[in-house]
């Protein structure tokens, strides 16, 4: 029954109902939940069990910092510390010092990303600095609609730039491949309607590596037999469903999903010892464009109001930052599968829209500084938003629309 119930719904997102009572209980609205408190010498209990993905030196510093408040520390700070402070928020291991064969390395693995930039930024006005990289463009008109009247007219020829993009969605397309796909896509776009002060997305690329496809009807002589992850979905899969899922988020934010690639590996070392794309990657990536004068963001002062634009938030891909941020298979399954969002084009288009209409403004545009909310959360967003400015914030998490108690 469980093995047909996979099949039939997504768990994350639909119920299967077997009478009218069950259907009626969805209209019931239970109690807000309430803090748990962790006491400190459970906190590396708590690391397992809610998927925080903290390394020990983490423990050990709330360890430090809770006993001299004098209190334990509750469920949500502990998940809000992981997230923000997670490898993906916050590229730890990539940022780090280096030793290796006793030698100290010169550089980290960013730096030596960013040195390419370093050594040839001619035509790059925001690079390393912002949600996308931002390049100089040509002059050109912009179609929209016109602020005072909403009728869509060409604008003068104005200066413009292009903004561009490439991320990884890995862990989610392991467990989910066509959500995981989807919000790849998703969290690209996003991060270029969050260039400077309002981009505009304008055409897509998806790619992916995984390991042997593993056809059963075509079974290839370099496709060796060997255990597979059971925890992650099979290559053929990943490619079934994981391009469909994010040619159908762009598709349907109304963004063409032009570009691509596709590489299927694997490499045997010697007996046992297999190095292949089991949890694949997902390249999401994208070109946008940026009016010239909206490419720099503006610092927050002091009243600038704190405003979450977009859908209610849920009790879907929880924890996905700390989740994608552990060893493949060293969290529990079911943690594995609640941190995979669910794509919401339609919300994110809306999103966009008041990005556009802002944009339109010009130097009147009421935004100063924003940030897309990925897999950290608002965790992570509001402040990391904060802390770019240089300021703090008051915070009402009781105004945080939310659909779950």
């Amino acid at each position: 029954q469980a093995a047909v119930a996979k099949l039939l719904h997504d768990p994350m997102t639909q119920s299967l109902l077997g009478s009218a009572a069950a259907a009626e209980a969805l209209f019931n609205v239970p109690d807000p939940g309430q803090l748990q408190r962790v006491p400190l010498d459970g906190l590396e209990q708590a690391n397992r069990d809610l998927g925080l993905a903290l390394a020990q030196d983490e423990i050990d510093y709330l360890r430090e910092r809770f006993a001299a408040l004098g209190r334990d520390p509750a469920d949500v700070e502990l998940m809000m510390f992981a997230q923000a402070n997670s490898e993906h928020c916050r590229h730890k291991i990539f940022n780090a010092s280096w030793t290796i064969d006793g030698k100290p390395q010169a550089r980290s693995l960013f730096r030596m990303i960013k040195h390419t930039h370093q050594q040839t930024p001619q035509h790059t006005l925001s690079a390393y600095s912002d949600n996308a990289a931002v390049v100089e463009g040509v002059s050109a008109a912009r179609y929209r609609p016109d602020p005072a009247t909403g009728e869509y007219r060409s604008e003068a020829v104005l200066p413009s730039a292009f903004a561009i993009k490439v991320e990884t969605h890995n862990h989610p397309t392991a467990i989910a491949p066509f959500p995981g796909a989807a919000t790849g896509a998703g969290g690209e776009i996003r991060d270029e309607g969050a260039t400077g002060r309002g981009g505009k997305p304008k055409a897509g690329l998806t790619g992916f590596s995984v390991s042997h496809l593993r056809i059963p009807t075509l079974p290839q002589p370099w496709e060796a037999p060997r255990a597979l992850n059971p925890r992650m979905a099979p290559a053929l899969d990943i490619m079934l469903d994981g391009p469909l899922g994010g040619a159908a988020f762009n598709n349907e934010f109304g963004r063409p999903n032009l570009l691509g690639y596709f590489r299927s590996f694997e490499l045997a070392e010697g007996p046992g010892l297999t190095r292949a794309y089991d949890k694949p990657i997902m390249l999401a990536g994208g070109l946008g464009a940026i009016d010239r004068n909206q490419v720099e963001k503006l610092g927050l002062q002091p009243g600038d109001a704190v405003i979450v634009l977009g859908g209610p938030a849920m009790l879907i891909g929880l924890g996905g930052g700390a989740a994608s941020s552990v060893a493949a298979g060293d969290s529990a399954e079911a943690l594995d599968f609640a941190s995979v969002q669910r794509e919401n084009p339609e919300m994110e288009r809306r999103c966009q829209e008041v990005i556009d209409r802002c944009v339109a403004l010009g130097i009147d545009n009421p935004i100063r500084w924003f940030h897309d909310v990925g897999a950290g959360g608002l965790s992570n967003a509001i402040p990391e938003l904060l802390h770019d400015s240089g300021v703090g914030g008051i915070i009402d998490l009781g105004r945080v629309l939310t659909d779950d108690p």
